[in-house]
């Protein structure tokens, strides 16, 4: 190494005197270079000076060069002799020199590399076009697909000085991939193709000017290739190129193949979990990702459709309207195979969409072995469906067939869960109801909802009268179909199913000769009609119509067998429902029956022992009377004297009248019921309770309105009077002030018949709430001298007319007795 120290001035002026490329190099860097390398590299000074030198050596040795540069620089001898190393240029081309290195030390200190590079011109050219193939052949693993291994392949021979092109064989003739025209001597490529082996063209020169070599692979290609040093001796090299272009074609069509088929798997795999959600997808959903796996711009289901099982459209995605929808998947039919639209499709396709489309792809939905619809797709012109896209479509239709079937048994599961529910409410309804008529009404309600009708109606068996009667209905027509009656003889359907005791339906009322009231379907407007029979252990109950309005309809076997279940189960509620009515009628005869004789054997009781006190009171009481008046007569009394007297008769003939009213409390009668006229009877009985009650020595009015125009009334004209007066007296007894009694007298519509109604109104402190419910019982009253019996008679006064009073007192205001009189009673006679 020499001793002398450079700055870098120095070394640029001692690189520049050689006319080989020279180069001074460090740490790594190119400090300077001269002109013969710049011009090697192709590129301009500023472009290589301050770079790293390893920008300059080919990829492949670089990290072997890199490794030795540093020992070098570590301290390591430098090789003695050149070293080959691969130059890349601006061109493209990778040119070899031969390389010397020495050393050199800096005038600051530090050393570098002083690099004589010395190009190999003399190299035959057939050596580096060789490496420039070996090198587009190992490009050639990294093209995965056929169109990037022939770019690879044609840009390749460009490098090494061909000129090339790829002409590919459709069965008939040969055509060029470039859409240029065939070389004029075209057939020799054929012939190569034939033989498997180069053929040389370029007769009108001495040397051959090209060459056809014949490409392997899945595709019948030819390569043909022009150059100036094309001869026959380079045949092998060129046909081997062919080969490894050949075996790269295979390759990327397998990886191809390879790919296609595990993009559908993953495809077939993706709809299979869209397919298997928790909720299923609709139709449109699955059409929608159906058209976006095999990019198309519409798809359609057809469904077969009973009872012709002709195919309908049943959904679609991509079309304008199911009108267009229908037009334009009309233009391909489908085979058992699927099929594919052929170029005389494609015109009426286009036509028809407006440009839009112009491809398509059908396949048949399988199931059972049977045909049960049709999946197509569609694309827009230019981009033709091919057999591998109708095998995946194949493959979805089976997904498509497993999501209908999927979502008919999810439908059917909810529809018989929706039925079991309903069934269930209607047993726990009709089970915690006891009333006729509430369980009717429910049930039908229920029947609408159940069957999906329009209305339903129920009647039910009048034995007596051989009649069915309108008992129920749905809402819209309860209250008018209770007053339908209809008889049990004839030809109308309700009197056919009561007779035969079996469901008949009217599938269509516009077209059916009679077979039903015309009156009624007309007013409910109805289209059809099934009607059910009701019955309970082998007897006829009633009988159950349900109608649509909305058009005709064919009521299946599955929808009569759950409406008959439904009616069977109506049919033993109302059973029950009658059962319970008449036990709770004969608990509630045999409770009025026992309350009755409890009643008369009680009054028995009290009657005889009436007559057993009114026997012995009566005889001392007449003495009593006759003692008084004689010591009135014989001493003339005055004083105290005259006063105990009268205590004496006034306490005597109290106890004479509680001893009389016990009679008649206890004493049976039978009332003589003649036509009176009411006012007289009400005149004649306000001055007797006027006379009784004290009212004339006390400011007590008494006002009395009687209805113009009422008619006589039966009664028994004593008894009434006595029930009268003794309200009446008990009115003027509660008014020790005074005041004003009214009495008045009406038509009264009560019970649903019309009755005389007789209101007895005082101005009264009136009764206290909680003993207004006893004022009628025998032997209780709120005055001080009173025998609680009067009220007593007057009730059973008023049962023995059939009629009835009621009490209603505001306490501070008064208290208003009401008397209710039926105008119906025949009268009797004595």
């Amino acid at each position: 190494m020499s001793t002398k120290r450079y700055s870098e001035a120095e070394l640029r002026a001692l690189v520049d005197t050689f006319r080989n490329p020279m180069l001074a190099v460090v740490e790594g860097r190119v400090l300077v270079a001269n002109d013969a390398y710049v011009a090697l590299l192709g590129l301009q000074r500023a472009q290589v000076e301050g770079r790293s030198v390893m920008d300059f050596i080919q990829p492949e040795d670089r990290s072997r060069v890199v490794e030795r540069y540093w020992r070098v620089e570590a301290g390591a001898p430098l090789h003695e002799g050149s070293q080959l190393f691969q130059v890349p240029c601006a061109d493209g081309v990778a040119r070899e020199v031969a390389v010397t290195a020495s050393r050199f030390v800096l005038e600051h200190g530090g050393g570098g590399l002083l690099l004589n590079c010395v190009p190999m011109e003399n190299r035959p050219p057939e050596m580096s076009v060789a490496e420039r193939l070996v090198e587009t052949s190992a490009g050639l693993v990294s093209a995965h697909s056929e169109n990037a291994v022939r770019r690879v392949a044609l840009k390749g021979l460009e490098a090494a000085g061909f000129r090339a092109r790829l002409l590919r064989w459709d069965g008939e003739g040969l055509l060029a991939r470039d859409g240029e025209p065939l070389p004029e001597d075209a057939r020799l490529g054929m012939e190569s193709l034939a033989d498997g082996r180069p053929v040389f063209g370029g007769s009108d020169q001495a040397a051959p000017t090209h060459v056809y070599l014949p490409v392997g692979g899945p595709q019948a290609e030819v390569l043909w290739v022009e150059g100036h040093w094309v001869a026959p001796h380079h045949g092998s090299v060129l046909m081997l190129f062919a080969k490894v272009v050949g075996a790269a074609l295979a390759d990327a069509r397998v990886q191809a193949e390879s790919a296609g088929s595990r993009w559908e798997m993953e495809a077939v795999a993706q709809m299979a979990r869209f397919v298997a959600q928790p909720s299923p997808p609709t139709q449109e959903d699955f059409l929608e990702r159906v058209a976006s796996l095999l990019q198309a711009a519409a798809a359609a289901l057809h469904l077969s459709t009973p009872p012709e099982a002709t195919l309908t459209l049943s959904s679609h995605v991509g079309f304008q309207d199911a009108a267009d929808a229908r037009r334009l998947t009309g233009v391909l039919s489908c085979g058992a195979e699927g099929a594919l639209s052929s170029s005389a499709d494609e015109a009426p396709l286009v036509e028809q969409s407006g440009g839009r489309l112009g491809a398509g792809a059908a396949v048949c939905l399988i199931r059972g072995g049977e045909v049960c619809g049709m999946l197509q797709v569609l694309r827009a012109p230019g981009k033709p469906f091919d057999e591998r896209d109708l095998r995946l479509l194949g493959t979805l239709s089976e997904l498509l067939v497993t999501l209908l079937e999927q979502r008919r048994l999810r439908a059917e599961s909810s529809r018989q869960l929706a039925e079991t529910r309903l069934l269930l409410d209607l047993a726990r309804t009709t089970s915690g109801v006891l009333e006729t008529s509430s369980i009717l009404d429910v049930a039908a309600d229920f029947l609408v909802r159940l069957l999906d009708v329009s209305n339903c109606y129920i009647l039910l068996y009048d034995e007596g009268a051989r009649l069915l009667r309108g008992a129920a209905a749905s809402i819209a027509h309860r209250d008018y179909f209770r007053t339908v009656v209809l008889p049990l003889h004839g030809d109308g359907l309700t009197a056919r199913v009561a007779r035969e005791r079996r469901p008949i339906a009217v599938e269509d009322v516009s077209s059916a000769d009679g077979g039903f009231n015309p009156e009624l379907a007309h007013r409910f407007d109805e289209k059809a009609l099934l009607a059910l029979p009701l019955t309970s252990r082998e007897e006829l109950i009633g009988v159950v119509v349900v109608d649509d309005t909305r058009g005709p309809r064919a009521f299946g076997p599955e929808l009569i067998e759950l409406a008959e279940a439904t009616c069977g189960q109506l049919a033993l509620s109302i059973a029950n429902a009658r059962l319970y009515e008449s036990l709770w009628a004969s608990y509630a005869e045999l409770a009025a029956t026992r309350a009755e004789m409890v009643k008369r054997e009680r009054l028995a009781a009290l009657g005889e022992l009436s007559a057993i006190v009114a026997h012995e009171v009566r005889n001392p009481l007449g003495v009593i009377f006759n003692a008084v008046a004689s010591l009135r007569r014989l001493l003339v009394p005055g004083g105290d004297a005259a006063m105990l007297l009268d205590i004496l008769g006034e306490e005597s003939d109290r106890l004479n009248r509680i001893v009389g009213d016990l009679l008649d409390y206890t004493r049976p009668r039978d009332p003589v019921l003649q036509q009176e006229d009411l006012g007289r009877v009400l005149q004649d009985s306000l001055e007797a309770a006027r006379m009784q009650g004290g009212g004339a020595d006390r400011s007590i009015r008494i006002q009395s309105d009687v209805e113009p125009g009422l008619p006589p009334v039966p009664m028994d004209r004593r008894l009434i009077r006595q029930a009268l007066v003794n309200v009446a007296v008990n009115a003027i007894q509660s008014m020790p002030q005074g005041g004003l009694v009214q009495v008045r007298a009406r038509r009264e519509a009560h019970a649903g018949r019309e009755q005389l109604r007789i209101d007895v109104v005082d101005q009264g402190p009136g009764i206290p709430a909680e003993l207004l419910h006893r004022v009628f019982e025998p032997f209780f009253t709120t005055k001080a001298q009173g025998t609680g019996l009067g009220l007593a008679v007057v009730r059973r006064i008023l049962e023995e007319h059939r009629g009835e009073i009621a009490v209603d007192s505001i306490p501070g205001r008064g208290t208003t007795f009401t008397f209710r009189l039926p105008f119906s009673q025949p009268p009797s006679f004595p």
